[in-house]
């Protein structure tokens, strides 16, 4: 993970955006009061909340672990947009 001072965060933003986001990778600013932040991507922060929503039942956490186990194990269903009526 880099890092960079707040100070220098200000003066190249939106190189450290565009950093950010084609790296995929986050940047801690670090602050004098030690009381740093970190800057992530869009797209990140949503995989995260995605990721606790999920993580916070423990009955969907249990089927998202079970369906991938069957996945691996190759137990797939291939389903046909067209077949579906209304």
């Amino acid at each position: 993970m880099l890092a960079t001072t707040a100070h220098n965060l200000v003066q190249n933003f939106d190189e450290a955006c565009d950093s950010v986001i084609q790296n995929c990778e986050p940047i801690i600013v670090t602050r004098n009061n030690d009381n740093n932040v970190v800057l992530i991507s869009q797209e990140e922060y949503d995989n995260l909340i995605e990721n606790l929503y999920i993580r916070k039942s423990r009955a969907n956490y249990d089927r998202l672990l079970h369906s991938i186990e069957e996945a691996e194990a190759g137990k797939l269903t291939v389903l046909d947009p067209g077949s579906c009526h209304d």
